[in-house]
Parts: structure tokens; C-alpha cells; sequence
């Protein structure tokens, strides 16, 4: 009976330790020291929450960067007669992300997705591309491994600089330095490449007009 006892006693102080103090310690240290990635990195534009910088959202009007393309349509529940009992819209219903998994030599690839999900096919992405004026790069066709990535190459974004400023009239140095503004270096300086967010791009477009 006594070892039981102090089983139970050594159950419910580790219970305690691990599941109560210790959860609440790193709730307050994010709370004070990483408050905006702690609650999201959520964007706000005059008061309004408009995103987050962590999760990409669809652009497809020539005044704006155009975004990687979405399996999911970054679960943005876009679609106006949404029913979320039909299969089809279960990843828009649950946010479920994911690529489409399909390799370089599978014929379903030029022609993954569909119009009512705003997800189009590679040869799609490309004609559309091409009739922009834009030369064609991997992240402009070609889906994240998430589908929600909210970056684009520096390459990318330099395609589209000279598209988003005839468009808006602006001159070319005030949409490069934007770029410019508006982009992640490598993590830690030595991890990864450098990204364009583009929603902070656009965002910070439309604040020029």
C-alpha cells in the first residue's frame, strides 16, 4: 500500500510539472518575448486582421505578385456555395495541407486540379504565365510541400515587377525596393534561400496608392 501510494504521489506531481507549470511557463514566455508568432503572425490592415505571414493566400489580379500555386487553395474557403458535407471541399473545410504528390512523369500533373478550386494544371499556370509576360519559374508553377508557403523567390518576384508597375504606373525602382523591403533572408543567415512574402508585398503596394 505504501509504494502505491508514492506511485500516486510521484504520478501527479510529473502530472503537474509536465502538464500545468511547464505548458504555462513557455504560454508566458511566448506571451512577453514572441507575442506575434506565439498568436499566429496575424497581419492587420487599419484594425482588421487580413492574414498571416506565415500562411499565403491567393492573388490572381495583375496588379498584384502572384502567388505559388495551392492544392488547397490555401484553404481560403473561396468558394461561394461552399457545402462542407460534399468530399470535394473537406481540405477547405479542415485546412488540411499537403503538394499534390504527383511525379515529374505523371500525366495528371498537367492537369491536376480544377477551375472551382482556383487550382490549376502545370500547362494552366503556364500559358497564363506566358501571356503575362512572365518567364516561367519552379515556384510559379510548381506547389509548395505544404500549399500554404507565403513566399516566393526573389526570381519569381522580379518577373512580375515590371507586369504590377505598368499596371499600377509605377515607376520601376519603387515596386524593386518594395521587393527588396519585403524579403526573408536565410534563417539564421545560413539556412535556406531568400523568400518575397506576398502578402506584405501587395499590402505594402496597395499603401502606395
Amino acid at each position: 500500500m505504501r509504494e502505491l501510494i508514492r506511485a500516486i504521489r510521484l504520478t501527479l506531481v510529473l502530472w503537474g510539472i509536465t502538464a500545468i507549470i511547464y505548458p504555462l511557463i513557455l504560454l508566458v514566455i511566448g506571451q512577453i518575448a514572441f507575442n506575434s508568432p506565439a498568436n499566429g503572425s496575424l497581419i492587420t490592415k487599419q484594425g482588421v486582421v487580413v492574414g498571416s505571414s506565415l500562411i499565403g493566400q491567393p492573388f490572381s489580379s495583375d496588379q498584384y505578385f502572384w502567388s505559388r500555386p495551392s492544392t488547397t487553395n490555401y484553404s481560403s474557403l473561396a468558394t461561394e456555395n461552399y457545402d462542407p458535407t460534399k468530399a470535394d471541399n473537406l481540405s477547405q473545410r479542415t485546412g488540411v495541407s499537403g503538394a499534390s504528390n504527383l511525379a515529374p512523369s505523371n500525366s495528371d500533373l498537367l492537369k491536376r486540379g480544377n477551375e472551382k478550386d482556383g487550382f490549376q494544371g502545370v500547362q494552366v499556370e503556364l500559358d497564363r504565365l506566358s501571356k503575362a509576360g512572365i518567364k516561367p519559374t519552379a515556384d510559379l508553377v510548381y506547389t509548395s510541400g505544404s500549399s500554404l508557403d507565403p513566399h516566393i523567390s526573389l526570381e519569381a518576384a522580379r518577373a512580375q515587377i515590371q507586369r504590377v508597375a505598368t499596371v499600377r504606373s509605377l515607376n520601376l525602382n519603387q515596386v524593386e525596393m518594395l521587393v527588396a523591403k519585403n524579403t526573408d533572408g536565410r534563417f539564421l543567415g545560413i539556412f535556406g534561400e531568400p523568400g518575397v512574402n506576398v502578402l506584405k508585398l501587395n499590402l505594402a503596394l496597395d499603401g502606395l496608392q
